[in-house]
Parts: structure tokens; C-alpha cells; sequence
């Protein structure tokens, strides 16, 4: 089929098969070049159905007779009123083939025809095949024999065969029909050759495009759409969205799709609507009840040609299933039942009771809650849901007392798991049922009741002494005739008690005091029993009335007073006794000893304590001192105090020194400690012996005996504090350490001490040699290298005014002279400046260890810790 559209609203010629079949496709008229503004489309000829893209369509099967057929295509503005018509004649194909073949040898043409021609074909064409399509030409034919070819696709390319040209016309012909869906264009390529092989024309290009024809069918995407949707929902709730493809060319008629509903299962009341173009399908009523109809079938449908009658189209299923909502409330069967159970039975079922519900089964909606609402108040029941079948059963949990009650009326009520979804409700959201309980009679035994009771008895009651003991009783006769007593438990075994009344009796003298007794009640535990042997079990609390039976006394019987920092102690006294026969106090010291009354005084603090200290200034040590203590009614007692006089700080550090795990005579050496002795031991003479092996070296080398007496003196400066005029000599050992550190020594030294404080020391003579002497090479060196070798001691004795008179100003130039090297520059590393670092210090001197003669500032010693107390007292010391 052939499609030639003329110039706007000029004559449109579509060239047609003889016979056309109902609702097929002719050809495409470019209405937008005739008239944009066209809104209303009419065709004069009933026959035919023009769409608004310009497509043509039969509506009925037309046979074409060798006349023309036409009819006017009618196009209008409403608004405007504006019209325009285009004349649209039908030719049959064959007659336009046979005029082409007979008047191309006569053809002229005005311009260029060698030049891109557009081209199309409908797809699914039914020929007749070969299937003109068009003329290619050239101007180059007009001076040369001119050869045409194509080559692409549908030529020597897949699909192979398709189009042909006539070599020596340029007729271009299609052999079979095509399907668009698989090939939407071709573009090929012409060439125009001379028989030589010439080619006066470049590479033709020619597309060749697949006009569409609907030949597909919509396809919904699924064969069955489920949904859900709550029931009770609002009009216009969403329930879903379908959807259908269409292969045919998009953007045009033959894809613009229309959904719709066919029908509906059951078909009454229609409760769902679809939207036509987005296939939405939404709710028109809001009562759906899932109690009435669970699930809805629709059947849907889809049509192309935007749903017009001759479009094609595909049908589907919907299934809608509706979703339950708790709207309906469970309801009990009956309104009232009776149960009965036996007394002081527990964890039995009682009664079953069962409730209707309409909502879906095994849901929250349906699962029922059951509560007790009035009539437990003591617990003695309790309601749970059967899981299985969803009643309610009532057991008993707490045992019920005949006795006390013979029957129980409950008030029980159910709901669901679910909340109730209707907001208003005329009726109450509780279904509601009252249960009679009976309660039946059993033959009980004795009953223990209170199970606690108490007597009460004083502590000093005399052996054989009754009182009441235990009751138990029969509750069917509420006597306690028949009803045997027996003692269970008795801790301490000081009471019996009476087999056939329960009384008691004193088998032991009672105490309050005792270890045992908790808050002043002694407990005892006692099995009653009746005649066919039912037992119940019950305590007896004793409780114990205080007598003035103990004197007050002091538990600590250790007090430690540190002399130096502690005039007295604190001492407290207890009575076990009750307050009523307790303090306030008397405290007194025993006159039995006179010492006592002459060093030590009682002052008494508070109700229960007394301040214990002592006079007279009694030496250090132990001292036992009793003490007596009285209570309000006059019982009292004594107590013998360990007192301690201790030279401490506080009471740890006697504690520690009177400990004889940490004296002497306690200690216990293990077999590591020894090893670590032994050990030490052998590394001191290991020392030693190194030592002496040195000195005994040095020895053997000639000794240089310094010529500068008097500038070889040394001041042995060893004395801590001013003591007696003893002299101390520094032995062989000395002299030879010190000579094996500095190659020989100025001789053995010597220091005194005179009495009443004047200070003496003694000086080392050694030979003459001056500190020019000892400079060397180096740039460090000490005065002990200068040394000399051994001179006698008795010769070397000044005092400290004669030495420094006579050694200051020399001192002081030896100095500066060793700070210099051999070219008289000051050296860097051996006497050096120090800074100035402020005047005096809070500390002041260290006392015994200086040469200070004053005994000024020595305050500071009163206040040192305890572990100072021995070097305080040595640096004191006269």
C-alpha cells in the first residue's frame, strides 16, 4: 500500500487492495498540515473511521470496482467555526502499476532525482508480491546507460532477499510481508553505475519505514491479580493496580490503552470502580463486610484504539479478598452459670464457659481476653482463654473456707485481643455473665490459727512455772477438745509442753541474755493433731520479761594512753539488760590498792561513759586498774582495765612495739631470708677482699711525700653533734681505701671534741709539694692527687681559728689557680661558678650535723612523726 499525501487540504490519493476487510488500516492522512486548530474529525462516507493521528480505517468490508472511490475527510473548530475539507480517492493497486510501467520511458523531470526519497510500507502487507515501492532515478541516465543496485539490510543482510531493484529502472520492490514489531525500519544503500563501472552518483541512502499496523493484542502483566482490602474501609479506598503492555508503535492509537470492569462476582451490590487509563481500582461503597461476602472476582478488560469498539482487547481475573476488622464483640452464650468446689481445694477447674464471635477465626479479632470483674476480691479465682477452642476457664487458685464462706458470686466479662475498631457503638464494648460459686463442705482437720501466738513470761520464773501454751481448734466445732499438742522444736529445751491442753511449762531457768533469744521472745514450734490424725503446725512466741538480773560492764577491757599526746581515755559501759534497769551509770574506781586512788581519777561524760586519766606523772608501762560500775537500780560490777602509759603518738604505734610478733625474740627467718643473708654476706667479703687485694698493690709503688706542709692539710669534718672529748681514729683500713682511690693518702686523720662545746679538729699533715705541682696535662683534677705518703698524727693538731686564718687566703689562689689549664685559661669542667640562689632557707640549719655551736632553732624536733623519734633524741642528747 502506497501513501501519497498531497499539499494541505489539496486531494490525498491512497492506493488500496481490490477488497478491504472490516476495521483494517488503509493508509494516514497528515491532517495537521490542512488544519491545526481541527478539534471534530468527520468522514462523509459511513465506510470509513478517521482517527485524530489521521489514521483511516474501514468499518466494513469494501469491494472496489475499477472506478475510483472517494470521499471527504470533514475538519472544524468549534470555537471558531472555522472548516476545511480534504478529498481523500481510492485507487486499486494493479491499475497504478500497469499506468507506472507504461509511462516511464516517457518521463520528464524538472529536478534533481537523485536525491533521498522518503518510503513506507504497511506491515503484514498482503500484496500482491513483489510489492512496488518506489522509483530510484538519476540525472547522470539522461548521458550514460545507467546500471542501479541497493545493498543494506533486507538485501545481502539480514533479512536476506527482501527488497530488490531493477537494475536498468531503478524500480525498488519488497518480496514479502514484514512485521514491524521485529523490524521498524531498513535504511539501505543505492548506487547508480555506468556498464564500465563508472559511478557519476554518490551513495544513496533510503530508509524505508515499517508503518504500523494493530496486529497485537494488550497483555495484562499477570493472569490473576489478588489484592486486599479491610472491610469497612472509606469510599475511594485504593484496593489496587492493574496493567497491560502493547507491542505496536507507541504514541499512537494502536497503544493508547483502556481499562475497564466486565463484571463482577457475585454481581451484586457493584462495589468497586477502575480508572479507564490508569487501570486504579478503587472502592464505590463503604460496606463491605467480610462476615457477609469474604472475597469478590472481578473481571477486568483492556482495548487499544483508546477503547473504541473495533481496538483489540485482552481480559483477566481480579480477586479481591476482604481483610477482617474487629467489628464484632465476642458474647457469652448464656448470661449466668453455676459451678461448686470443694473447700481448701486449689488449682482445680471449676467451669468452662464459651462466647460467639463473628470475626475470622484464630485472629486477635476473635481470640477472646477473659477477666473477673467483681467477686475476687481475696484471689481465690482466676480465668484463662483456652487457646484451642477459645472458652474461658475458671480454676480455683486461692482455697476457699466453708466455714467462712458458702458461696461466691463473680461478675466476668470478655474481650477481644484486638481492640474494638467501631468508635461509636450504642452498646457497651463488654459482653458480661455472673458465675455461682458453691462452696461444699469438708471434714477438716485441727486449724492452726493465727499460726502465731505469744505468751508472756518473766526470765527469772522458777523451774516448774505453767502458763498457757498453744490453742488449736476444730473449725467445724470451733472447740479445741480432742486436739493433742507436741513440741517440735525447742533450741534451748528450757519449757514442756502439756500433751492434751498445750500448756507450758518451765523445764530450765529462762534468760533474755542468752545467745539465742532474738528481741526478747523465745520461739518454740507446735504440732496439734486430731483423732484421725490431721495435723496443723503453729509457733509459740515466749516472750521474755526483762528483770534486773545483770550489772553493767566494760566490753573494752584494753586502753592504751599515749603520754605525750593523751591525758585520759575514753571508757563506755553496757547492760544487756532493758533501759527500764539500765543507765544511767555510776562509774568508781576499787579503793582496794591506794595506787590506784593516787594515779588514776574517773570523770564521768555521759550516761553510759566515763573519762579515765591519770596524775601524778606516772612512769611508762602496764597498770591494771578496776573499775566499778553501777546501773539506776544499784546492780552492779567490776572490770579490771588493762591500762597501757606508752611514750607514742597514737595508740597503732604502742600497739606495734608491744606486738612480739615484731620484737626480736619473734621473728622467724624463712629459708629465703637466710639465703638472702648468706648471700649478702658472701658479696661483702667478695668487696672486701677486692679492696684489700688494691691496696696491697699500691703499697708496692714509691710514695710521693708532699713538701707543702702547711698546704696539705685536710679538715675531717665527721662530727653530727657537740659530745664528749673522745677521739676517734680513722683505722689502717681507712687509710688504705682512700689510698687506693686517690694513690695515697696525707696520713691516718684524727678529730676531738672538747668539752663544753669548743670544737677542735684535727689536721693530716702531709710532705711539702704545692698545688703548682699537681696541674698536669688534663683539665680535671682533684686535690686528693696531690696526697703525699704517711706522717705522723701528733704533729697535725690545730685549732679550727688557726687552720682557717691560715688556709683561707691560700685556698683561695690554689683554687683559682686550678681552674686555669698550662696557657693560663680557665679551664671547663673542673671548678665552676654556681648562681646565687636567694639568702637564708625555712629550714635553717641541719642542726647536729653542722658546725653550729648555737642549740637556736632546734624547735622543729617537737614536731617530727614517731619514726623520727629516735634520731630527734640522739641529736638532743648532751
Amino acid at each position: 500500500i502506497l501513501i501519497f499525501a498531497s499539499d494541505a487540504c489539496k486531494n490525498v490519493t491512497l492506493y488500496v487492495p481490490s477488497k478491504l476487510d472490516a476495521e483494517k488500516l488503509i493508509g494516514r492522512v497528515n491532517l495537521k498540515e490542512c488544519f491545526t486548530a481541527a478539534n471534530l474529525i468527520h468522514s462523509s462516507d459511513p465506510d470509513f473511521q478517521i482517527l485524530e493521528d489521521g489514521s483511516v480505517y474501514t468499518t466494513n468490508t469494501i469491494l472496489l470496482s475499477s472506478e475510483k472511490r472517494s470521499f471527504t475527510i470533514l475538519l472544524s473548530n468549534t470555537e471558531n467555526q472555522e472548516k476545511k475539507k480534504i478529498f481523500v480517492f481510492l485507487e486499486p493497486q494493479t491499475k497504478v502499476l500497469k499506468k507506472r510501467q507504461t509511462k516511464e520511458t516517457v518521463l520528464r523531470r524538472a529536478k534533481r532525482r537523485w536525491a533521498p526519497i522518503p518510503c513506507s510500507m504497511l506491515e503484514n502487507s498482503l500484496g500482491p508480491f513483489p510489492l512496488f515501492l518506489q522509483q530510484v532515478q538519476s540525472d547522470t541516465a539522461q548521458n550514460y546507460t545507467i546500471y542501479y543496485s541497493i545493498r543494506g539490510p533486507g538485501v545481502d543482510q539480514e533479512p536476506r532477499n527482501l527488497f530488490y531493484v531493477e537494475r536498468d529502472t531503478g524500480n525498488l520492490y519488497c518480496t514479502r510481508a514484514v512485521d514491524r514489531e521485529q523490524y521498524e525500519s531498513f535504511e539501505i544503500i543505492a548506487f547508480a553505475t555506468t556498464p564500465d563501472g563508472y559511478t557519476p552518483e554518490l551513495p544513496l541512502p533510503l530508509i524505508i519505514k515499517i508503518e504500523d499496523e494493530n496486529d497485537n493484542y494488550p497483555i495484562f502483566t499477570e493472569e490473576t491479580y489478588m489484592f486486599t482490602i479491610f472491610e469497612n474501609c472509606r469510599v475511594g479506598t485504593t484496593v489496587g493496580q492493574v496493567c497491560a503492555t502493547d507491542k505496536d508503535e507507541p504514541d499512537t492509537m494502536h497503544t493508547r490503552l483502556k481499562y475497564s470492569i466486565i463484571g463482577q462476582v457475585p454481581p451484586s451490590p457493584t462495589l468497586f470502580s477502575m480508572h479507564p487509563t490508569t487501570g486504579v481500582i478503587t472502592t464505590t461503597s463503604s460496606q463491605l463486610d467480610r462476615e457477609l461476602i469474604d472475597k469478590y472476582q472481578l473481571k477486568i478488560k483492556v482495548q487499544d484504539m483508546d477503547g473504541q469498539y473495533f481496538g483489540l482487547q485482552t481480559t483477566s481475573t481480579c480477586i479481591i479478598n476482604i481483610g477482617d476488622v474487629n467489628d464484632h464483640l465476642p458474647t457469652f452464650t448464656r448470661t449466668s452459670y453455676v459451678a461448686s468446689v470443694e473447700e481448701n481445694t486449689v488449682d482445680v477447674e471449676i467451669l468452662r464457659v464459651t462466647v460467639e464471635d463473628k470475626d475470622l477465626v484464630n485472629t486477635a479479632n476473635w481470640r477472646a481476653n477473659y477477666t473477673i470483674l467483681k467477686g475476687n476480691e481475696n484471689g481465690n479465682f482466676k480465668i484463662v482463654t483456652d487457646a484451642k477452642t477459645n472458652e474461658g476457664i475458671l480454676c480455683v487458685v486461692k482455697p476457699l473456707n466453708y466455714e467462712e464462706k458458702q458461696q461466691v458470686i463473680l461478675q466476668i466479662g470478655v474481650v477481644n485481643e484486638a481492640p474494638f475498631s467501631r468508635e461509636a457503638s450504642s452498646r457497651s464494648a463488654m459482653s458480661t455473665a455472673t458465675v455461682t460459686v458453691n462452696v461444699r463442705d469438708q471434714d477438716e482437720g485441727p486449724e492452726c490459727n493465727p499460726p502465731i501466738q505469744t505468751i508472756r513470761m518473766n526470765e527469772n520464773a522458777a523451774v516448774g512455772t505453767t502458763s498457757n501454751g498453744y490453742k488449736a481448734y476444730d473449725p467445724e466445732t470451733r472447740s479445741s477438745s480432742g486436739i493433742r499438742y507436741k513440741k517440735l522444736t525447742d533450741p534451748t529445751g528450757w519449757v514442756t509442753i502439756d500433751e492434751n491442753t498445750g500448756s507450758i511449762r518451765v523445764f530450765r531457768s529462762l534468760d533474755r541474755e542468752a545467745e539465742t533469744i532474738r528481741n526478747g521472745i523465745y520461739n518454740i514450734t507446735v504440732l496439734a493433731s486430731d483423732q484421725a490424725g490431721r495435723t496443723c503446725t503453729g509457733t509459740l512466741g515466749i516472750i521474755l520479761q526483762d528483770v534486773n538480773d545483770n550489772g553493767p560492764f566494760i566490753p573494752k577491757k584494753t586502753v592504751i594512753i599515749c603520754k605525750p599526746t593523751m591525758s585520759s581515755a575514753e571508757i563506755v559501759a553496757v547492760d544487756p539488760d532493758e533501759p527500764i534497769n539500765g543507765p544511767p551509770f555510776d562509774f568508781s574506781l576499787e579503793s582496794s590498792t591506794s595506787d590506784v586512788q593516787r594515779i588514776w581519777r574517773l570523770n564521768k561524760i555521759n550516761d553510759t561513759a566515763a573519762r579515765l586519766s591519770y596524775q601524778n606523772d606516772p612512769a611508762f608501762g602496764s597498770y591494771v586498774v578496776p573499775v566499778t560500775v553501777r546501773d539506776r537500780l544499784g546492780m552492779s560490777s567490776v572490770t579490771s582495765l588493762d591500762v597501757t602509759l606508752c611514750d607514742c603518738i597514737t595508740e597503732n604505734d604502742c600497739t606495734h612495739r608491744a606486738d612480739p610478733r615484731i620484737s626480736g625474740g619473734g621473728v622467724q627467718l624463712g629459708k629465703w631470708a637466710i639465703l638472702a643473708i648468706l648471700l649478702g654476706i658472701a658479696l661483702l667479703f667478695c668487696i672486701l677482699f677486692t679492696l684489700v687485694c688494691g691496696a696491697s698493690g699500691i703499697s708496692k709503688q714509691p710514695k710521693v711525700i708532699p713538701d707543702d706542709l702547711a698546704q696539705q692539710n685536710l679538715i675531717v669534718s665527721n662530727t653530727e653533734a657537740p659530745g664528749d672529748d673522745k677521739v676517734y681514729s680513722a683505722n689502717g683500713f681507712t687509710t688504705q681505701t682512700a689510698g687506693a682511690s686517690a694513690q695515697g693518702v696525707c696520713g691516718t686523720m684524727r678529730s676531738g671534741v672538747k668539752n663544753g662545746g669548743q670544737e677542735t679538729i684535727e689536721m693530716v699533715k702531709g710532705g711539702h709539694q704545692t698545688l703548682e705541682s699537681c696541674r698536669g696535662a688534663g683539665h680535671h683534677h682533684t686535690l686528693d692527687s696531690c696526697r703525699g705518703g704517711h706522717t705522723e698524727v701528733d704533729n697535725c693538731r690545730y685549732t679550727y681559728s688557726e687552720w682557717h686564718s691560715f688556709t683561707q687566703p691560700r685556698l683561695g689562689e690554689k683554687v683559682y689557680l686550678c681552674n686555669q689549664d698550662e696557657n693560663h685559661k680557665h679551664a671547663q669542667d673542673y671548678v665552676l661558678t654556681y648562681n646565687y640562689e636567694g639568702r637564708g632557707s625555712v629550714a635553717g640549719s641541719v642542726g647536729c650535723c653542722s658546725e653550729r655551736q648555737e642549740e637556736d632553732g632546734l624547735e622543729f624536733l617537737d614536731n617530727l612523726e614517731p619514726k623520727f623519734r629516735t634520731l630527734a633524741e640522739a641529736c638532743m642528747k648532751r
